[in-house]
């Protein structure tokens, strides 16, 4: 279901000297990266078209939440209860980050991404977490968040035959750590994906994460990708 786009062994190379190298700072801190794809789908033809079936959702989100709380510790419990209703948490103490995502969504590997989640019903909505080392110390050690975003849109969370927008970009601080978040589409043939990323440096890693909907969903989902781009923190590993 998911197009990856290049092999494993292109993301070693995909991103050598692309972001713009403010002053001098000598040798690229990206000497190598793997690509963070976003999930994105062939086509919203290669599978049949789904409604928007109340039943249904429930149903699979019932059958899919039960494993997920089995495998959660008592503080990621309390943790989720703390939350927003509507949404499960992820946290890695070993990489160092943390998030919620939709209730519902499923969990799926796809090579190259630490975590993945993706809708059941609705295939474009998804939230990916890539990262790669680093060593840089802070985000703004690459440039400003229209400079990254543009580099990251057009090289690496859409392929290059799709046409990309970048919407807006911005900067947030929280409990001293810069993160950029911006908004973009990505167009294919047939389908327009419309996204949210958000990025920062910590750990020695450059994290990514990723979500996003089909345009035509944008306005019930928007609010939902927003909490989970404004969810994601990272802490010391």
């Amino acid at each position: 279901m998911a197009s990856l786009q290049n092999s494993p062994s292109l993301h070693r190379t995909l991103f050598l000297n692309s972001f713009p190298q403010p002053q001098n700072h000598g040798t690229p801190a990206f000497s190598c990266c793997r690509r963070p794809s976003s999930f994105l789908v062939r086509s919203e033809q290669s599978s049949p078209v789904c409604q928007d079936r109340p039943g249904r959702r429930q149903l699979l989100a019932v059958g899919l939440i039960f494993p997920s709380v089995s495998l959660l510790s008592q503080n990621s419990v309390s943790f989720a209860a703390e939350n927003k209703k509507g949404f499960l948490p992820v946290s890695d103490k070993k990489d160092g980050y943390s998030f919620i995502y939709p209730f519902g969504w499923q969990e799926i590997t796809i090579e190259g991404q630490d975590k993945v989640f993706k809708d059941v019903i609705e295939p474009l909505e998804s939230v990916s977490v890539n990262i790669i080392p680093t060593s840089k110390e802070d985000i703004r050690e690459f440039g400003s968040p229209q400079e990254i975003a543009e580099t990251l849109i057009k090289k690496v969370l859409a392929p290059p035959n799709q046409k990309t927008k970048l919407i807006e970009a911005k900067e947030r601080d929280e409990d001293g750590k810069v993160y950029y978040t911006f908004e973009f589409v990505a167009q294919a043939p047939n389908y327009t994906r419309h996204a949210l990323s958000t990025i920062t440096i910590g750990n020695g890693k450059f994290y990514t994460l990723t979500t996003g909907a089909n345009e035509r969903r944008w306005g019930k989902m928007k609010d939902k990708l927003q909490t989970v781009v404004d969810s994601f923190t990272i802490t010391n590993a």
